[in-house]
């Protein structure tokens, strides 16, 4: 059987990603085979299919680090033919073809079949963003995090992982406090749930290694310099999840936010075991199931994928971008 995939290749004048057809013989092995009907565009995605990240670890590939669907196959009985899922994270569209296509294959450890009650829209909606989102409020709360102990700091706000984070701390009860270099944008963060929107302008951080107190938390998605200020800038036993790098890779601190306030610093990774993932999809369908997943998402056509991801790549994209693969 044919289908329409959009794949990453390498030529001589440098990574190029264009429409294509493929047959089931181009599938990568996997258990599961899966009916596509959406994919997302991610930041690492419009990275991948510009060549301006080294993402693509093996040429060629379909992208699309997130696909939603219908299960045609099952080699596992965890699924079967008919069930609604979503796929993401580990090798999803950058070793191994990804939801840039009419039909997937994929490890069964890599799909998560959807609660009752979520779509295949809503599910990618969320994707490996919202995921991330879920996973790194997990963390902070198993360290201490609630919605009693003070504010909630979320940066980059108008990104995917950003965005739907602000919708889930909102709806959980907490203070959520939106910073973003796009302050036109204020009027959607606060219908997302942020009680207060910081200009990134305006946000004072100051250089020394300890600055007044304010967070008791935040989601980091920035790296670099915003990250080092955050470290300075946490309430005593305060938590950051650290989930991106648009900033910079690298930042520079002292031990003092550790040692005098007791400042956690967590790494949030999305490649996890099926157990984790099936634990924070719960969550996601359940107690921090989102509010205003219509007002984050943007649907495309399949054929508008290249100019969404040039209007990512670009920053001219808010929220999540999802792509309607299939029927």
């Amino acid at each position: 059987m044919s289908f329409r995939a959009y794949l990453v290749s390498s030529t001589p004048e440098g990574v190029r990603a264009a429409f294509t057809m493929l047959d089931d013989a181009a599938l990568d092995p996997g258990d599961v085979t899966v009916r596509v009907q959406y994919a997302s565009i991610n930041y690492k995605d419009a990275l991948a299919a510009t060549g301006k990240g080294k993402i693509i670890r093996r040429f060629p590939c379909v992208g699309g680090i997130d696909a939603s669907g219908i299960v045609e196959a099952s080699s596992v009985p965890q699924f079967r033919p008919g069930d609604p899922v979503v796929v993401h994270s580990h090798g999803f569209g950058v070793s191994h073809h990804g939801g840039y296509a009419e039909r997937a294959r994929a490890p069964a450890a890599w799909v998560n079949r959807l609660s009752h009650g979520m779509t295949t829209l809503e599910a990618i909606t969320l994707g490996v963003a919202g995921y991330t989102a879920a996973l790194g409020i997990d963390a902070m709360e198993l360290n201490g995090l609630a919605p009693h102990k003070g504010k909630v700091l979320v940066n980059g706000a108008t990104g995917g992982v950003a965005s739907v984070s602000i919708d889930l701390l909102a709806q959980r009860g907490y203070e959520v406090v939106a910073v973003t270099g796009k302050p036109q944008e204020a009027q959607y963060l606060r219908e997302l749930g942020a009680q207060e929107v910081i200009a990134s302008a305006d946000l004072a951080t100051g250089a020394k290694p300890l600055e007044p107190a304010l967070w008791q938390g935040a989601v980091d998605s920035l790296g670099g310099a915003p990250l080092s200020a955050l470290t300075r800038t946490m309430r005593k036993d305060g938590v950051i999840a650290s989930i991106g790098n648009a900033a910079g890779l690298d930042f520079t601190t002292s031990v003092m936010p550790f040692i005098l306030r007791g400042v956690r610093l967590l790494g949030i990774n999305s490649d996890n075991e099926p157990e984790v993932r099936e634990r924070v999809w719960q969550r996601l369908a359940t107690d921090l199931r989102p509010r205003h997943l219509a007002a984050i998402a943007r649907v495309l056509p399949f054929d508008e994928l290249p100019q969404a991801i040039d209007a990512v790549i670009n920053g001219r994209a808010r929220g999540r971008t999802v792509v309607r693969i299939g029927e």
